[in-house]
């Protein structure tokens, strides 16, 4: 039976107009995501068999063009609608936090890194600048590399700093592997770029290594430098503005 044919209160597209999207399950909003389905199959029954297939909603619209081409159903013109719809929603929440956030504990950049990090499959670095009351006044990509290897430079983050008036800096980087442990390499650049930074009055507050489930704070760790970097950049943490 084709969704037409289903009891008007059933089928998604009017009971979202009637209830709203949030009374939608996460099979009846991918399927007025996707409009149609396939042979043998409604757009919910293909909804719910790709959520089924990839496990969760999350790694569905993470998936790369060729994995979910290889799906029943799917093909380049899913993969677009999904990644488009992924994107706006990444935006969407980076001008929300831009406008209304103050950073004040590490799990409340730790969600927004995994949001715009997490799906990655190549290593990407990013820089958050904030002001002195710590609201967000920029994410910034700073590089975007292989799985194996990415480059970032003190010199090009210090100058963003400086460019954009930021008074504290956060870094972040994911990995794609799906380990969030910092290397050694992560915590001596992390203590470079730390001392580098306070040359000219900007903290260094935290570096996270970024998963699709996880994100370490190397701050929470320890692991960003001295006794009195550390002391420095907890108390930037704990003010309230």
């Amino acid at each position: 039976m084709s969704i037409k044919q289903w009891p008007e209160g059933e089928r998604p597209r009017e009971k979202l107009l009637a209830r709203g999207a949030g009374a939608l399950s996460d099979a009846e909003l991918l399927a007025v995501l996707l409009r149609v389905g396939t042979r043998g199959m409604s757009a919910v029954d293909l909804a719910r068999h790709l959520l089924n297939e990839f496990g969760s909603l999350g790694k569905l619209l993470s998936a790369d063009a060729k994995t979910l081409s290889a799906h029943k159903g799917m093909g380049l013109a899913g993969y677009t609608q999904f990644a488009v719809v992924r994107e706006i929603g990444r935006r969407v929440l980076g001008e929300e936090l831009q406008e209304n956030t103050v950073f004040n504990r590490p799990q409340d950049v730790a969600d927004l890194l995994r949001l715009h990090l997490g799906h990655e499959r190549v290593e990407v670095s990013v820089a958050l600048l904030l002001n002195r009351r710590n609201q967000l006044i920029a994410l910034h990509e700073l590089s975007r590399g292989t799985v194996a290897e990415n480059t970032v430079y003190v010199r090009e983050i210090v100058k963003l700093s400086l460019e954009h008036y930021a008074a504290a800096v956060i870094i972040a980087h994911n990995h794609p592997g799906g380990s969030p442990e910092p290397s050694q390499a992560d915590i001596a650049f992390t203590r470079r770029l730390a001392q580098a930074l306070n040359l000219v009055d900007v903290v260094l507050l935290d570096h996270f290594i970024v998963t699709a489930r996880q994100a370490v704070s190397l701050h929470e760790r320890g692991l960003m430098g001295g006794e009195t970097v550390e002391k420095e950049q907890a108390e930037t943490f704990a003010k309230i503005p």
